[in-house]
């Protein structure tokens, strides 16, 4: 560690924090002088690293601090250190392109995996308002505006080509956490893979059923070779509704330790599934039947205004600040031709789209048939209930993967939504 004499890594405690960061301008200006006053708590329920909230007279931080392994797993499942350096890159990358939106970074130590960041208060986590039935009304706009920009700004349609370059040769270094996702998104959910879980025996049936099915095996190993050859832009890589904190009035993007080059609606299937599978999730959060359908139709506008708010801003970005080397205005405006600038941006907006319902339908395949579910769905006591909430998700999902390049609107995945969410599908 550049600041201390401590350079071997060494994974932090609460009893070993304030020792070892004590000196720590980082933290000494923000938290307090006295280590000795400080407070030490170990918040992490992700799957993969510690997390501190430090609190002292001065203010309060939080420290996170990569394992050398799988933590949700075990040192059974190994993991470099290096991926705190991708976030760090990628948290300040972010920050450029959209600012305000992601927790600033006070210290970055790559010897100990570790980011001294803003600590973010009164923030919660998305999730955890979408299982009690919070409404954040800023939500789309701050969600659907930070995708645009930062999907715009990290593409060849905006930046210098040798910048953009020399970013994707750094991203690529990425390895073993794309390796996580291609794998835990794209193929294990398909077949009896060691680590998947489901709610059983009530999703037997419906999980013999999916690994069965030729359509969409197909399509989900289409949507992996895109993701691994469409190098757009830099992605988040893990943006679901436990990487956002919320407020009533601002949003937070965090843990963009998945960062890599990917296709521009990566990102965007992955939260508009995270909502869904929400939707979907209320009956097993309501006290009595139909109780939360205000909520319902709350999370489906959501969905529809995320889109709508990134597709919009990504117009506004293609007509104002396109000038990377691709869709060059000397093609296009310098030739006193707007409308070819018109229908090249309406063909990409198209091509995002169909990306974004495959990618949203495999993402909510592998949070109920893989390894890491989500707290919506596992909150549920009663299995039957869950196993039901499950199902529809299921369902939704196989018809967005398969069908991506054949759904006309955000109308008609409503409408599909919505019939499913009303059958009974036991």
């Amino acid at each position: 560690m550049p600041d201390s004499q401590h350079t071997a890594y060494e994974a932090l405690t609460v009893d070993t924090l304030r020792s070892r960061l004590g000196t720590l301008p980082a933290m000494t200006d923000r938290v307090g002088t006295d280590p000795s006053a400080w407070t030490v708590e170990e918040v992490g329920d992700g799957n993969l690293n510690l997390v501190f909230i430090v609190k002292g007279p001065a203010g309060a931080v939080v420290v996170k601090q990569a394992l050398p392994y799988v933590r949700l797993v075990g040192e059974s499942w190994p993991l470099p250190l290096t991926r705190a350096y991708f976030e760090y890159h990628a948290l300040t990358r972010q920050a450029a392109r959209d600012p305000g939106r992601v927790p600033d970074v006070h210290h970055f130590d790559a010897d100990q995996a570790l980011i001294v960041m803003r600590y973010l208060s009164p923030h919660v986590i998305l999730r955890k308002s979408l299982k009690a039935g919070i409404r954040h009304p800023g939500l789309p706009g701050h969600l659907g505006l930070f995708l645009a920009r930062t999907l715009f700004r990290g593409s060849d349609l905006h930046m210098d080509t040798a910048r953009r370059k020399a970013d994707l040769a750094l991203f690529a270094g990425n390895v073993e956490l794309c390796d996580i996702t291609e794998n835990l998104v794209f193929s294990d959910p398909y077949f009896a893979a060691e680590l998947n879980r489901h709610t059983s025996p009530q999703l037997d049936d419906a999980v013999a059923a999916l690994r069965a099915d030729r359509d969409l095996k197909v399509a989900a190993q289409q949507l992996k070779m895109a993701f691994t050859a469409k190098a757009e832009t830099l992605l988040h890589g893990d943006l679901h509704t436990g990487s956002i904190m919320v407020t009533p009035d601002d949003s937070q993007v965090i843990d963009p330790e998945f960062a890599t080059y990917g296709p521009f609606g990566f990102d965007i299937g992955m939260l508009l599934a995270n909502y869904l599978m929400a939707y979907f999730a209320q009956a097993g959060h309501e006290a009595t039947p139909a109780e939360r359908d205000g909520y319902r139709t709350w999370l489906l506008d959501v969905t529809a205004d995320t889109w709508d708010v990134f597709a919009a801003e990504f117009g506004r970005l293609w007509r104002t600040e396109r000038t990377g080397i691709l869709h060059q205005a000397s093609l296009y405006e310098d030739q006193g031709d707007r409308l070819a600038a018109e229908q090249a941006l309406h063909h990409q907006l198209d091509a995002i789209w169909a990306d974004t319902w495959g990618f949203c339908g495999v993402e909510m395949h592998r949070r109920i048939l893989g390894l890491a579910h989500i707290e919506e769905f596992e909150s549920i006591d009663d299995p039957d209930i869950r196993a039901a909430c499950e199902r529809k998700a299921l369902v939704l999902g196989r018809h967005l993967a398969v069908n991506r390049r054949q759904i006309p609107s955000i109308a008609a995945v409503r409408e599909l939504a919505e019939r499913i969410e009303r059958e009974d599908l036991r």
